[in-house]
């Protein structure tokens, strides 16, 4: 059994107003990049990063744009056995010294998946910032970490699923009960 927590209309809505956020936060957009959390984060930071872009009136170029992959970073590799995920790319095209950086992905849980995102950044320069970006905050956090920009929060501790068009065929978020 499940639940659409976001339709396809909600979630666009949802992305223009974390777009919004982001923007009238950061208005010096020279000094701004946003990056993207293997999988479903790097789908959401480009559509949050096309809305930008729009806001602001500027080229796409003018925002650096990368990719983070957390695998090898994760504290939980040890519980995967033979079962270990994919490795993705990871790519910061750019200087990441004294920018802003959006680091933005899908569902906010526990922190951990933050945790190591931070620890990849860190291996790429230092930012002036990194602000936390995520379309879904479900609560339970076992580190203080806590996002700067939140589509919508939903505390449970059921599976929430981001569905995304370039991937899935559409823009959705449900959230699945167990019977």
């Amino acid at each position: 059994m499940s639940k659409v927590i976001l339709d396809s209309k909600a979630f666009q809505n949802t992305i223009d107003k974390i777009s919004k956020d982001i923007f009238n936060e950061n208005k010096n957009v020279n000094k701004l990049a946003v990056v993207g959390v293997q999988k479903k984060g790097v789908f959401l930071a480009k559509k949050i990063l096309a809305s930008v872009v729009k806001l602001a009136n500027i080229n796409e170029t003018q925002i650096p744009f990368g990719t983070l992959d957390i695998t090898l970073y994760r504290d939980d590799l040890d519980n995967f056995d033979q079962n270990m995920p994919v490795i993705k790319d990871t790519v910061v095209p750019f200087d990441m010294n004294c920018k802003n950086i959006i680091l933005i992905d899908d569902v906010l849980y526990t922190g951990r998946t933050v945790r190591a995102a931070l620890n990849v950044l860190m291996n790429f320069g230092r930012p002036e910032s990194i602000q936390l970006a995520v379309l879904v905050d479900r609560g339970f956090r076992e580190l203080p970490i806590e996002a700067k920009y939140v589509g919508v929060k939903y505390k449970s501790k059921e599976f929430i699923k981001v569905e995304c068009e370039e991937m899935d065929g559409i823009d959705k978020v449900t959230v699945s009960y167990k019977k």
